[in-house]
């Protein structure tokens, strides 16, 4: 685990056996480890180098631990400091890399990558080069069906990345309402739903982007890596319009719902209602048989008084139990009020 600031695991475990003990001469260190004088000399070594141990007068020779509240925290904030030099290179090395990207070839500004495996791949790099946020619409083909939240994006929400999903209902029939859609809402993810997105991206910042080369495709087996161009610039414009457009997804998080009107299995049904997925759909995302499904419609639309269905959407907005779409303006539009 401290592997991150150049501590193997043998130089753990010598340290966490002298953090143990006040002082331990080498032979004693040796037999409580299993190791040789020789083979333990370089790991007292190494330990002095970065001022874990220090060594005690003898004979015998002896050794004792330093603090880790002052060793650790000093290796801490020499990584830290190496960590935050790394990144301004980083950084200068994206200001040449987007200069010389003005001067480049056309064919340079897009990547062709072929083969689920590699697309896969390649998805993953795209997302982890995002500092601010990734959004993406999701729409059949897929390299992989997914079946769980992807581990890339769980880790990045985690680290406060922002996410913008925008589903195409077909989507939503292939997704797993509880171990993927809802894992997502629940770290942060935003989501929406339109009726037929025009193609399937993935953006991170402003930085990347990946199409699919033929959307009509039964599965993804060719994709595009975009880099900053024009065609960047028009995915960014596309997935702003449709972000406006499209319905809110609000699944239950049922760890932090408090009690209401509404049972998370009807607040799934709901939510999924209005975003005008086809009622067998419906069903099977939920569990139920198709009458069963009928049963517990019929039951909230009497519970809102509703003989319709827009009515019960309607209803339901009013209520607050579903959030309407939202008419947004662009941030670089909104007025001045300093």
């Amino acid at each position: 685990m401290l592997g991150i600031v150049g501590i193997r695991p043998i130089d753990q475990a010598a340290y966490e056996v002298l953090i143990e003990s006040r002082s331990m001469t080498v032979a004693e260190l040796g037999n409580e480890l299993g190791l040789t004088p020789q083979r333990l000399r370089p790991v007292l070594r190494a330990l002095r180098e970065r001022g874990l141990v220090v060594r005690q007068p003898g004979p015998p020779e002896g050794f004792s631990a330093v603090a880790p509240e002052v060793a650790l925290e000093a290796l801490f904030l020499q990584q830290e400091r190496e960590l935050s030099e790394a990144r301004k290179i980083a950084a200068q090395l994206g200001d040449r890399y987007r200069e010389a990207s003005s001067w480049r070839h056309p064919p340079e500004l897009i990547e062709v990558v072929h083969g689920g495996e590699a697309i896969g791949s390649r998805v993953e790099q795209v997302m982890r080069t995002a500092r601010d946020q990734v959004r993406f619409v999701d729409k059949p083909p897929y390299a992989h069906l997914p079946s769980a939240l992807h581990p890339v994006e769980r880790d990045l929400l985690n680290r406060g990345v922002r996410f913008q999903g925008i589903y195409d209902r077909r989507a939503l029939e292939v997704h797993d309402l509880r171990t993927d859609l809802e894992a997502g809402l629940s770290l942060g993810e935003e989501a929406r739903v339109v009726a037929d997105a025009p193609i399937k991206m993935i953006l991170a910042d402003n930085r990347l982007g990946l199409i699919p080369l033929e959307s009509e495709s039964p599965t993804l087996n060719s994709a595009l890596i975009v880099h900053p161009s024009a065609l960047l610039d028009a995915l960014d414009a596309l997935f702003g319009n449709l972000w406006q457009e499209a319905v809110p997804l609000a699944l239950p998080d049922e760890d932090a719902m408090e009690p209401g009107p509404l049972s998370p299995e009807d607040t799934r049904l709901l939510a999924l209602l209005t975003t005008g997925m086809p009622d067998r759909s419906i069903a099977r995302q939920l569990g139920l048989s198709y009458r069963t499904f009928q049963r517990r419609l019929h039951g909230l639309m009497r519970e809102l008084g509703a003989e319709t269905r827009f009515q019960a959407g309607l209803r339901a907005a009013a209520r607050g139990w579903v959030t309407p779409p939202l008419a947004e303006q662009p941030t670089s539009e909104l007025p001045d009020t300093d």
